[in-house]
Protein backbone atom coordinates (compact mmCIF):
# COMPACT_ATOMS: atom_id res chain seq x y z
CA UNK A 1 0.00 0.00 0.00
CA UNK A 2 1.33 3.46 -0.93
CA UNK A 3 0.87 5.29 2.60
CA UNK A 4 -0.49 4.71 5.87
CA UNK A 5 -4.39 6.60 4.96
CA UNK A 6 -4.64 4.34 2.16
CA UNK A 7 -3.83 1.29 4.37
CA UNK A 8 -6.09 2.53 6.81
CA UNK A 9 -8.69 2.95 4.15
CA UNK A 10 -8.25 -0.48 2.87
CA UNK A 11 -8.51 -1.96 6.17
CA UNK A 12 -11.61 -0.50 7.17
CA UNK A 13 -13.47 -1.12 3.78
CA UNK A 14 -12.39 -4.53 4.20
CA UNK A 15 -13.68 -4.73 7.88
CA UNK A 16 -17.27 -3.36 6.50
CA UNK A 17 -18.09 -6.01 5.18
CA UNK A 18 -19.90 -8.63 7.40
CA UNK A 19 -18.66 -11.43 5.20
CA UNK A 20 -15.01 -10.48 6.00
CA UNK A 21 -15.79 -9.60 9.40
CA UNK A 22 -16.77 -13.46 10.23
CA UNK A 23 -13.65 -14.59 8.35
CA UNK A 24 -11.65 -12.39 10.16
CA UNK A 25 -13.35 -13.76 13.76
CA UNK A 26 -12.51 -17.43 12.53
CA UNK A 27 -9.39 -17.18 11.35
CA UNK A 28 -8.53 -15.41 14.88
CA UNK A 29 -8.69 -19.06 15.87
CA UNK A 30 -6.45 -20.31 13.91
CA UNK A 31 -5.51 -20.95 10.17
CA UNK A 32 -7.80 -22.17 7.81
CA UNK A 33 -8.29 -23.80 4.32
CA UNK A 34 -10.25 -21.54 1.98
CA UNK A 35 -13.46 -24.95 1.77
CA UNK A 36 -13.32 -24.65 5.71
CA UNK A 37 -14.20 -20.92 5.55
CA UNK A 38 -16.29 -21.21 2.82
CA UNK A 39 -18.38 -23.41 4.15
CA UNK A 40 -20.05 -21.01 6.99
CA UNK A 41 -21.51 -18.94 4.34
CA UNK A 42 -24.05 -19.14 1.25
CA UNK A 43 -22.04 -17.81 -1.92
CA UNK A 44 -20.43 -19.43 -4.86
CA UNK A 45 -16.88 -19.88 -4.23
CA UNK A 46 -15.85 -17.68 -6.92
CA UNK A 47 -17.26 -14.99 -4.85
CA UNK A 48 -15.74 -15.87 -1.67
CA UNK A 49 -12.69 -15.89 -3.29
CA UNK A 50 -12.71 -11.94 -3.97
CA UNK A 51 -13.43 -11.68 -0.10
CA UNK A 52 -10.69 -13.43 0.42
CA UNK A 53 -8.58 -11.38 -2.32
CA UNK A 54 -9.94 -7.71 -0.73
CA UNK A 55 -8.19 -8.87 2.75
CA UNK A 56 -5.18 -10.28 1.00
CA UNK A 57 -5.06 -7.04 -0.73
CA UNK A 58 -4.71 -5.29 1.86
CA UNK A 59 -3.02 -7.57 4.43
CA UNK A 60 -5.77 -8.31 6.77
CA UNK A 61 -4.62 -11.75 5.82
CA UNK A 62 -1.96 -13.92 4.26
CA UNK A 63 -2.31 -17.30 2.52
CA UNK A 64 0.35 -20.21 1.71
CA UNK A 65 -0.10 -23.44 0.01
CA UNK A 66 -0.19 -26.80 1.42
CA UNK A 67 -0.40 -29.27 -2.00
CA UNK A 68 -3.60 -28.25 -3.38
CA UNK A 69 -5.02 -26.43 -0.43
CA UNK A 70 -4.99 -23.18 0.48
CA UNK A 71 -4.56 -21.81 3.73
CA UNK A 72 -5.70 -18.39 5.60
CA UNK A 73 -3.93 -16.98 8.43
CA UNK A 74 -4.72 -13.07 10.53
CA UNK A 75 -2.12 -10.93 10.04
CA UNK A 76 -3.01 -8.87 13.64
CA UNK A 77 -0.49 -6.08 12.27
CA UNK A 78 -3.43 -4.50 10.23
CA UNK A 79 -6.02 -4.91 12.74
CA UNK A 80 -3.48 -2.87 15.14
CA UNK A 81 -3.49 0.12 12.69
CA UNK A 82 -6.90 0.32 12.48
CA UNK A 83 -7.24 -0.05 16.36
CA UNK A 84 -4.25 2.58 16.84
CA UNK A 85 -5.96 5.17 14.17
CA UNK A 86 -9.53 4.65 16.78
CA UNK A 87 -7.70 4.81 19.59
CA UNK A 88 -6.03 8.05 18.39
CA UNK A 89 -9.21 9.53 17.05
CA UNK A 90 -11.03 8.50 20.62
CA UNK A 91 -8.31 10.30 22.52
CA UNK A 92 -8.83 13.72 19.91
CA UNK A 93 -12.88 13.61 20.26
CA UNK A 94 -12.06 12.90 24.44
CA UNK A 95 -9.94 15.94 24.63
CA UNK A 96 -12.57 18.34 22.24
CA UNK A 97 -15.35 17.03 25.06
CA UNK A 98 -13.11 18.33 28.14
CA UNK A 99 -12.67 20.83 26.99
CA UNK A 100 -16.08 21.66 25.81
CA UNK A 101 -17.21 20.28 29.61
CA UNK A 102 -14.90 23.15 31.23
CA UNK A 103 -16.23 25.82 28.89
CA UNK A 104 -19.71 25.25 29.68
CA UNK A 105 -18.71 24.64 33.78
CA UNK A 106 -16.87 28.11 33.79
CA UNK A 107 -19.94 29.56 31.41
CA UNK A 108 -22.31 27.99 34.24
CA UNK A 109 -20.35 29.78 36.81
CA UNK A 110 -20.36 32.99 35.40
CA UNK A 111 -24.23 32.78 35.48
CA UNK A 112 -24.57 32.06 39.14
Amino acid sequence: MPNNSETISAVFHSLADPTRRAVIERLSEGPAAVGELARSFNMALPSFMQHLSVMEECMLVKSYKTGRVRIYHLVPKQLKLAEHWMTEQRSIWEKRLDQLDNFLYKLKEKEK
